[in-house]
């Protein structure tokens, strides 16, 4: 069964509603894959108005600039996967399975594209540049005006519910919140480490077979929690 998850976006972030219009639905999509092609860097309005045949200007329309759009696409994500997390852990009963579920879903694992369409989000490809990307969507100096815009709110979002099942699992563990943030952040550096910096990581950089660093990562990401909770010592 196909079905499309529908994702509200603040309006602070463009200027005009980019899925109100055929155009804007093919600047997200598009720049979603060109960013994953060249990266955020080589990315310009110029290189994805041809890509989709339009003009620089009819993208300026949508956007200030391509920054907001990359905060744009990593919010997108986030509110996406805190869907997931909410639908995946909505009917498990035990704290700990919840907690695996979310485990698995911070690296898209059992994740299976069940819409092909070409106006789908090209989950895979934007789980690339939330990896490779996303920290460049706070690390500025503009952070704290962002912020109070409430640009970065669907990351606390999720990090807000992935706290709540820690808490859920584990009621007096006193870094929750801390605890999900690390989580999220730890999942998309050990990542990009594993395939940019392997002298960082113990996890492996077998290309041939990458499930087995997936499957490294995870049991970092297992003990790196588990090891925290299932303790005395706080």
């Amino acid at each position: 069964m196909e079905y499309t998850v529908r994702v509200r976006m603040n309006e602070k972030l463009f200027l005009r509603d980019p899925e109100s219009s055929e155009l804007g639905r093919r600047i997200i999509r598009q720049s979603i894959r060109l960013i994953a092609d060249i990266g955020f860097e080589d990315m310009t309005f110029r290189k994805l108005a041809e890509r989709i045949g339009t003009t620089e200007a009819s993208i300026y329309r949508y956007f200030e600039n391509k920054h907001r759009l990359l905060v744009y696409l990593v919010a997108w994500y986030w509110q996406w996967l805190e869907y997931q997390v909410l639908f995946q852990t909505n009917n498990l009963r035990d704290a700990r399975e919840k907690l695996e579920r979310v485990l698995r879903l911070l690296l898209l694992k059992d994740y299976t594209e069940l819409e092909t369409s070409p106006d789908a989000i090209d989950i895979k490809a934007l789980y690339s540049i939330v990896i490779q990307e996303s920290s460049k969507a706070y690390l500025t100096h503009h952070v704290t005006e962002d912020n109070k815009e409430q640009l970065f709110k669907p990351y606390k979002d999720l990090c807000g519910r992935i706290a709540g099942i820690i808490h859920e699992y584990c009621p007096n563990y006193p870094y929750a919140q801390s605890r999900a943030s690390s989580l999220i952040e730890t999942a998309h550096y050990q990542a990009f480490f594993m395939q940019y910096l392997p002298s960082l990581t113990d996890l492996g950089t077998d290309t041939e077979q990458p499930a087995g660093n997936d499957e490294r990562l995870l049991s970092f990401l297992r003990h790196l929690l588990f090891s925290s909770l299932d303790t005395e010592n706080f």
